[in-house]
């Protein structure tokens, strides 16, 4: 395998989706095709050791038998369908760089995603690496194609590892992929990993990763999974209160609710004609009178209309605290 220099490598920003520019940086850059080249015999090793009863045994032997090309025929192949637009071409191409999303796959599978579901991402990202490479870059096309599978497959993380998504913005996306590393890579260097410097290494805000922080560390559990094993003690769901209140709660507040209106008959009795008026037809009604008109019918200003409610709703309260030892929670 010729070697290539980094400029040669780099690939253009605008061919990339976000995933990959957040992901890979310089150092990963040098490393990238030694990884990507070696993965036809780890991707071979880990087809002897399986038996093939699993879907994933069976795609790996699958994989297998398509070895991968000499830069020659890679050159050939793209000639015919970029240039004659020959698809068969573009199909021999991505058979012969399976094994390039079955290495990367290997990779995350710490993540405890379905390791097909991963293998499958990444050959998505396989079909779009072919509508972007340049032969004239003079770049092996696996080392190329490795960017687009990671991208795809870490772009599959991020919406469905867990329940609640966690990156939903491009500062998020870039520490979903990158906090943990820069933690280690701080580590090494005998640095204590705190959010300020992790924060100004990455370029991000320190409220961000403090955030990404504890989203990360934090677990998650579907209300539908089973309690245990036999299913036969129903599933979390069952374990949450019910919305409704408990039915002895709601039977105490309905008879505390009655004497409540008890009691208040009786406290209207200790008030004269006026004040029985203003507690009728303005705090009680459900269509009161207004203080102007409360005003114009006892002949006082709208302010000492104010102010005998004040009175009457003052009075009420001592009342009922003295008559009714729940007052307070029939409050609430």
């Amino acid at each position: 395998m010729p070697s290539s220099k980094q400029d040669e490598n780099r690939l253009e920003a605008d061919d990339l989706p976000v995933e990959a520019e957040l992901l890979v940086g310089p150092e990963d850059e040098e490393e990238q095709s030694e990884d990507v080249a070696e993965s036809g015999d780890t991707a071979q090793d880990t087809t002897t050791a399986l038996v093939p009863s699993t879907a994933l045994g069976r795609y790996l032997v699958e994989v297998r038998r398509y070895p991968f090309l000499s830069k020659e025929e890679e050159l050939q192949l793209f000639h015919e369908y970029q240039v004659m637009g020959n698809r068969d071409a573009a199909v021999k191409l991505i058979l012969s760089n399976l094994r390039v999303s079955v290495s990367i796959a290997a990779e995350y599978g710490h993540t405890g995603a379905d390791q097909m579901d991963l293998i499958q991402e990444g050959n998505v990202g396989l079909m779009q690496a072919i509508k972007k490479f340049d032969v004239s870059r003079n770049v092996r096309f696996y080392a190329y194609a490795a960017w687009w599978v990671r991208a795809y497959i870490l772009r599959y993380l991020l919406h469905s590892h867990r329940l609640v998504k966690i990156g939903t913005t491009q500062e998020q996306r870039k520490l979903f992929y990158n906090l943990k590393k820069e933690k280690a890579k701080l580590e090494r260097e005998g640095f204590v990993p705190d959010a300020k410097l992790l924060a100004d290494r990455l370029q991000v805000r320190e409220r961000d990763v403090l955030e990404m922080d504890q989203r990360l560390g934090s677990w998650e559990l579907s209300l539908d999974q089973p309690i245990s094993k036999d299913k036969e003690e129903g599933t979390f769901l069952d374990l949450l209160p019910a919305p409704v209140p408990r039915m002895d709660d709601a039977i105490a507040k309905k008879e505390l609710m009655l004497l409540f209106r008890k009691k208040l008959g009786e406290f209207s009795k200790t008030l004269d004609e006026r004040d029985e008026d203003i507690l009728r037809n303005r705090l009680l009604s459900e269509t009161p009178l207004t203080l102007e008109e409360i005003g114009r019918k006892y002949s006082i200003t709208k302010e000492r209309s104010r102010q005998l409610e004040a009175r009457i709703i003052k009075r009420l309260r001592e009342f009922m605290k003295a008559e009714l030892q729940d007052f307070d929670a029939l409050r609430n």
